[in-house]
């Protein structure tokens, strides 16, 4: 009887299909979209919607029709302000407003991005549906003391962290990453002589930075320089008050030798603690309850399928 009822089904069942499995191709200076998914934190186990916090906007914004999986983790994928071209580097650009009229932060912004830093949020990017990372250098052998050039000769221990910290707290007091170094790897498909090249993107990595908004220098073009320190004075929050920041950000491009098809190994390698199933009972728009039965079900699906958003 069920066999019955399942075959009778079929004909109305939309296709399973796996988001991002067809590779894009990109030509030298092709757009590739920088879109904003979310905020999260192990911490509070709630997601957040990336324009939650007063990040630039664009003119328009416009939000990508969520599949399933995408709508259980609580992710909006968005569009933002960064625009980077296929293999072309850019040192450092204002992401909006200038120098002598930066963004002003209300108290309220500055409590809640505040807040935000002390919960420990990161923030999720993706390009060409690739997930931004944070590299990790860790050196397990380095001891109390060790020279810069002893620790250059220690083995390093890479590793990455999704997304990228917010900002971090030191001596009770909050710090934004306002600079974003977008370091992105592709492989250069091989083609037929006097054909152009085809690009594709293999890795996203992210190194934060917060700097102060006085130490940043930039012309009418928005190009920027940012103090050439490793350790620049860094953009403090101060949520009692009202306070001015700029964003930036910077591009560079490499070459892989990794493959399309071997992209996610990177991150599949990953300690994936920004896993948030609590957001499948509760959300900022919808405080229903999805069924414990319901849940299970659509729990087990997602391990191996996506379903695509109706």
């Amino acid at each position: 009887m069920w066999a019955l009822l399942i075959v009778s089904t079929l004909p109305l069942v939309t296709p399973f299909y796996v988001p991002g499995v067809a590779p894009m191709n990109f030509h030298q200076n092709s757009p590739v979209e920088i879109k904003a998914v979310k905020l999260t934190s192990s911490r509070t186990q709630l997601p957040y919607e990336y324009y939650s916090l007063p990040f630039c906007k664009p003119d328009v914004i416009f939000y990508k029709a969520e599949n399933l999986g995408e709508v259980l983790r609580g992710d909006r994928i968005v569009n933002t302000l960064y625009t980077v071209l296929m293999n072309l580097d850019k040192k450092c650009e204002v992401l909006c407003k200038k120098p002598d009229d930066p963004i002003k932060l209300s108290v309220e912004e500055s409590k809640l991005l505040a807040e935000r830093i002390q919960e420990e949020y990161y923030v999720h990017l993706i390009a060409d549906n690739l997930p931004v990372a944070t590299r990790l250098e860790l050196y397990p052998n380095k001891e109390e003391g060790m020279e810069e050039e002893q620790r250059k000769d220690t083995q390093k221990d890479i590793q990455f962290e999704h997304g990228y910290r917010l900002g971090f707290t030191e001596n009770n007091k909050f710090y934004l990453h306002n600079h974003l170094s977008f370091i992105l790897y592709y492989h250069k498909e091989k083609v037929e002589e006097d054909v152009e090249h085809n690009y594709r993107v293999v890795r996203f990595e992210v190194m934060p930075k917060s700097v102060k908004l006085e130490d940043i220098k930039s012309d009418e073009r928005n190009t920027c320089t940012l103090p050439e320190t490793v350790a620049p004075v860094p953009q403090e929050i101060d949520p009692t008050k009202e306070n001015r920041i700029l964003f930036t950000y910077s591009v560079h491009w490499e070459e892989s030798e990794v493959k399309w098809a071997s992209r996610w190994d990177t991150y599949l390698t990953m300690s994936d603690v920004q896993i948030h199933w609590f957001s499948i009972s509760r959300s900022s728009d919808d405080n229903s309850l999805l069924p414990l039965h319901v849940y299970g079900f659509v729990r087990r699906l997602l391990c191996w399928k996506t379903l695509p958003h109706s």
